[in-house]
């Protein structure tokens, strides 16, 4: 494994770990793992992609820049290094199952998500930074609704949106705010553990996929013998698991779960469909009832310098929108949340054209994220 590169002089920043440039140095230097997500980092980016014959990338306000500064990692020397930083029973599951979820931790730089992979022939993975503190909720620049669902004492919320859209921070957010502010047992199931809750108010005990439980529906099919009251499911992807989910939420708990969708009436459609025809005017019923609220949102490039804004889209749970629910007329829910601004509802469309409006994102961005252009320009006045 390569040497990190330390200048002409050979000293190393004491803060991240770089080197620094004493006199002109190599056109490129080669990289240990914790060098890179300190550059990371340091770049404010949200994602580091390691894959052979090319230099390390980071994503930075959604897009991926590639650090030409690093050298281009050869297949042999990239298993190596991203296999020092496993143990030995991490590294006997990637060669069985040719995946790897995990999280990582850097003192003094972050926690990392990642996911290992194989890819023609040889490794590959991708590293998530995650903070080591939970931003406030407040912080998000989310509705104030939002902030509301951290009271609401039973029943299902889901987190929906694309990969990379903050799912997990808001999840964490909403999380965090329960925390402070009311005394209950707080059991989440994660694939990975990603923020890490102290306990303060509340309870918190966490449990990681592969390492504390076998899976989420095993750990779901047990979790309420836990006595909890807030259950967070990290993601809820298949039958059983959506099926426990919706039990739970049934019998008096509160649960928080995330779901790749796009729109709110598709989380519906998403989670209804997973169950046999048989059974899905049984789980609509369930879901009308259980229902409270469902958040979608996107993180978009801001319009002027570096950053992301979240664009975001909210159903409450109104009587109205319950029965839309039970009578399996999900295509209707867009008509109501159209009309709920006195509920905090809110449609993707209208958050960006409000984003538009202030200047905030371009249009041409809002235009690429909108499901539905010709509503868009309307709301923001035909332009």
């Amino acid at each position: 494994m390569s040497e990190t590169y330390r200048g002409n002089n050979g000293d190393l920043d004491p803060q991240s770990g770089l080197a620094t440039v004493n006199d002109q140095p190599p056109a490129m230097n080669k990289a240990t793992v914790n060098v890179l997500l300190a550059q990371m980092v340091k770049l404010s980016a949200s994602d580091l992609h390691l894959s052979s014959s090319i230099p390390p990338s980071v994503r930075l306000s959604g897009e991926l820049v590639r650090l030409d500064e690093f050298a281009a990692f050869e297949a042999r020397e990239l298993r190596e290094m991203i296999y020092a930083m496993l143990t030995q029973r991490q590294r006997e599951r990637f060669e069985e199952d040719l995946e790897l979820d995990g999280s990582y931790s850097v003192p003094g730089i972050g926690r990392f998500r990642y996911n290992i992979m194989q890819q023609r022939g040889s490794v590959g993975a991708v590293f998530r930074y995650i903070p080591f503190q939970v931003p406030p909720l407040e912080s998000l620049g989310l509705p104030p609704v939002v902030e509301k669902l951290a009271s609401i004492p039973r029943g299902l919320v889901l987190v929906t949106g694309p990969t990379g859209s903050g799912k997990s921070t808001t999840l964490a957010s909403i999380l965090d705010r329960i925390n402070s502010t009311r005394k209950a047992h707080i059991v989440t199931i994660e694939d990975p553990i990603e923020f890490l809750h102290s306990h303060k108010m509340s309870l918190v005990n966490q449990r990681e996929v592969g390492a504390d439980t076998k899976g989420f529906s095993n750990a779901l099919r047990h979790v309420l013998r836990q006595d909890p009251d807030i259950i967070l499911v990290g993601e809820m992807r298949d039958l059983e698991t959506i099926s426990s989910a919706i039990t739970a939420a049934e019998t008096g708990h509160y649960v928080l779960a995330s779901l790749h969708t796009q729109d709110a009436p598709q989380a519906i459609d998403r989670m209804v469909d997973v169950f046999p025809s048989y059974q899905q005017q049984q789980i609509r019923v369930q879901l009308a009832s259980t229902i409270q609220a469902i958040v979608t949102q996107q993180l978009l490039p801001v319009a002027v310098g570096g950053g992301r804004k979240v664009a975001t889209e909210i159903l409450v749970a109104t009587p109205a929108v319950r029965n839309l629910i039970r009578e399996a007329k999900t295509h209707q829910i867009y008509s109501s949340m159209q009309s709920g601004a006195q509920y905090g509802m809110c449609t993707m469309d209208n958050s960006l054209a409000q984003l538009v409006k202030s200047g905030e994102i371009s249009l041409k961005t809002a235009l690429t994220a909108s499901s539905n252009p010709e509503e868009l320009r309307r709301l923001i006045g035909g332009k």
